[in-house]
């Protein structure tokens, strides 16, 4: 995705104070109002932002771009399904003290040479503001986002094994992705401000491709819509082709000089739209029986065409 705000009326009419709209966007990110106004909420409030939506919508994105529109560094911690809470504080590498100790390597009496920070306790330690992402935090175990709500609401913390207590100068803007694998504890929820990012529409969607693809013809662009917004549609898909797998397939289709005559009739380079051998039988099969799909917005029906 990308952002330049798309404009919309707010409910109450009125202009928001210039200090509360401290984010406007990047050129290079498609985002509505709401999602914006999200951003700004939580600056405000200087709460973390969670947003979830589709695999594909942007989620991780909006960090960079939020570092990038408020000019400040981003740091990120990628969370798998392995990952600790206290990963994110700090990790005593035992492995390098003993190491040391026993090829005799510098003064294995000074612990804090072994203290190695995380993503949490770097951002708390910089100089200035960062922001910072916590990506896909639904991948962890059930009790990975209670043990981290202390440190993210005091922003501090203390390294056990030398005393030391690291406090964060300034509040950093911490922005969480979630895919929907798990339900979010109540506690974590309320300590959020939340933004559910919609799968874009047509319009919209034209919009994020000019920013990637700013050259493509438009008649080309047309046909490769019909084809992503009908695959979509298809129920019997597992994994419905996401905005950045669309840009991808554009990507294939110019390199190999595809026309919108082509994609009218079939669907070229299906590989980077579907991701498993099950929606490729189907869609296989229903091409090789003849089926055809459709070539324009009006066959595809009036819920697509805007």
């Amino acid at each position: 995705m990308t952002l330049g705000t798309t404009d919309a009326p707010r409910a109450n009419g009125g202009r928001p104070a210039p200090d509360f709209e401290r984010f406007r966007g990047t050129s290079g990110y498609i985002a509505s109002r709401a999602l914006v106004d999200a951003v700004n909420c939580a600056l405000a409030l200087e709460r973390p932002l969670l947003v979830k939506g589709e695999p594909g919508t942007g989620k991780t994105l909006l960090a960079r771009h939020v570092a990038e529109g408020l000019g400040l560094p981003l740091d990120a911690w990628h969370i798998k399904s392995t990952s600790k809470a206290e990963d994110g504080l700090y990790v005593y590498d035992t492995v390098q003290r003993l190491n040391d100790a026993r090829f005799g390597d510098g003064d294995v009496k000074d612990v804090r040479r072994y203290i190695r920070l995380g993503p949490l306790g770097r951002v708390f330690s910089a100089e200035s503001r960062q922001v910072l992402l916590i990506d896909e935090i639904d991948k962890a175990d059930l009790e990975f986002p209670n043990d981290i709500l202390r440190e993210i609401d005091e922003m501090r913390f203390t390294v056990l094994e030398t005393g030391d207590e690291v406090v964060a100068r300034e509040r950093p803007m911490v922005i969480i992705t979630s895919n929907n694998e798990k339900e979010l504890p109540d506690a974590f929820l309320r300590r959020c401000v939340f933004h559910f990012i919609d799968f874009p529409d047509v319009e919209q969607m034209r919009e994020i491709v000019a920013v990637h693809h700013p050259r493509v013809e438009q008649q080309l662009l047309e046909q490769v819509l019909v084809k992503f917004y009908w695959l979509r549609d298809q129920k019997e898909l597992r994994k419905r082709p996401s905005t950045s797998e669309l840009i991808d397939w554009i990507a294939a289709l110019l390199r190999a000089g595809a026309d919108a005559t082509q994609l009218a009739s079939e669907i070229p380079f299906m590989g980077a739209l579907l991701k498993n051998e099950q929606d490729t039988r189907a869609i296989g099969s229903f091409l090789e029986r003849g089926g055809k799909p459709p070539a324009n917005f009006e066959a595809l029906g009036t819920k697509r065409r805007h």
